[in-house]
């Protein structure tokens, strides 16, 4: 296995998790305790050792961690949530992401969410949302310079994040729902568009030669399909009640600095 996932069970106060753009509906917990473990599986079968952290019962979003964190080749940048009352998953992620990586830290008055940060080979890409602002992207561009990152700001509206409305599913290919970006923003990558009638289909974890998929955006799949992307598709129907999604709920990041794994 080349690469780590660093996930997180799923509190038992997920139906009090943070809504921004979605109205709040019944969760069934141990449905989505399942579909997390599918995930895993699916994970595991694409190369991942997962380093499982524990359940933070009173922390009902910390299954979503990938917002505590941005992890490069060399370093993981430690965010500073949008919404205050997440900033407390941070820690345990940093203690994680300590054995592999070099840390730097989100300052105040900067925030950040990791699901506003695309990574596409050097170029970053940062969603202005309403969980990150421009102080944090800032700060990302004056670090990360150095390391030979190019970071660039990209809009974002009617969604909680950035890779609500754009993700890699390739090394050149990006899906895209046009309505919550503006798709010009990345120039010269391929696009491929999201089904009209999905909105939410813009999310997909693209890990080494295949990408994890939600079953919800059958007609966007088969956009990906036509080309010639494989697919894992996984179901996340209750997590995504919780403005959840594939990228959300892992940490995925190459064993070897330097290997350029995705």
């Amino acid at each position: 296995m080349d690469r780590w996932a660093i996930m997180r069970d799923v509190s038992e106060s997920l139906s009090q998790c943070a809504l921004t753009h979605q109205d709040r509906v019944p969760i069934d917990l141990d449905v989505a305790r399942r579909q997390h473990a599918n995930y895993e599986i699916c994970l595991d079968r694409l190369g991942c050792e997962i380093i499982r952290l524990p359940e933070e019962p009173d922390m009902p979003d910390a299954v979503f961690v990938e917002d505590t964190a941005v992890v490069l080749d060399k370093i993981a940048l430690i965010t500073r949530p949008g919404a205050a009352s997440r900033r407390l998953e941070i820690e345990s992620v940093a203690a994680a992401l300590q054995p592999f990586r070099d840390i730097l830290r989100i300052e105040s008055p900067g925030a950040l969410d990791g699901g506003d940060v695309l990574v596409v080979g050097k170029d970053i890409y940062v969603g202005l949302s309403s969980r990150t602002n421009g102080h944090a992207m800032d700060q990302m561009r004056r670090w990360l310079a150095p390391y030979g990152y190019r970071v660039y700001s990209v809009e974002v509206n009617g969604c909680l994040h950035l890779k609500s409305a754009v993700t890699a599913v390739s090394e050149n290919t990006l899906l895209v729902n046009p309505d919550w970006i503006d798709s010009s923003a990345f120039d010269p990558y391929e696009i491929v568009k999201v089904h009209p009638d999905e909105a939410y289909g813009a999310n997909g974890l693209w890990i080494g030669k295949a990408v994890i998929y939600p079953l919800a955006f059958p007609r966007t799949a088969e956009r990906l399909d036509k080309q010639g992307i494989r697919i894992e598709f996984v179901d996340l129907s209750e997590l995504a009640k919780a403005e959840g999604a594939v990228t959300c709920c892992s940490l995925v990041f190459a064993k070897s600095p330097g290997t350029g794994l995705n």
